[in-house]
């Protein structure tokens, strides 16, 4: 595979992220080229949000007066994407997350926030490369697949990823 460059900025300061996440994210973008069979060099845009900023996103872009997990902006279709005349890469698009919500949602599903960011990732990284699970059931059951296989494939399936509290037992 080419050179795979991801840009990852925080433009929130509510909370930290913690160590690993960009790393985890550059995992999870390279897996997704990798499992889709691209080779060339590409460009990726990740940036953490909060809930206002990504709300104000959601609904200026999608016309949804609401926060959400993640927004995905391609920069392409049909498997043509702009180009980066300096580098030569492939310009993908950009990705928002909310690491509020993120946080929220891995407490809900009771996985770690790494499950939950690295889902997030792939599955804004499949938007990118022209997915969408909006179009209809067999496309959602698509790729939701192709989420789980990446995910596993970095040891982050949901089987492996749950959060078990430890409780006393007095007896």
């Amino acid at each position: 595979m080419g050179k795979v460059k991801v840009l990852i900025s925080n433009d929130q300061r509510d909370i930290k992220i913690p160590t690993g996440i960009r790393l985890l994210i550059r995992k999870c973008c390279h897996a997704v080229l990798e499992s889709e069979g691209y080779t060339d060099s590409y460009e990726i845009s990740v940036t953490f949000v909060n809930d206002s900023a990504i709300h104000e996103l959601n609904k200026k872009h999608r016309n949804v007066d609401r926060p959400t997990d993640v927004l995905s902006f391609p920069l392409g279709s049909d498997g043509k994407f702009d180009v980066n005349h300096e580098t030569g890469a492939y310009l993908l698009g950009d990705i928002v997350i909310s690491i509020e919500t993120a946080y929220r949602q891995a407490e809900i599903y009771g996985h770690t926030l790494e499950r939950e960011v690295g889902f997030l990732t792939v599955h804004s990284m499949l938007h990118l490369l022209g997915y969408d699970h909006e179009l209809g059931k067999l496309e959602e059951r698509i790729m939701r697949e192709k989420e789980e296989a990446i995910l596993a494939s970095l040891g982050i399936s949901r089987d492996e990823t749950f959060v078990i509290e430890e409780h006393e037992h007095k007896n």
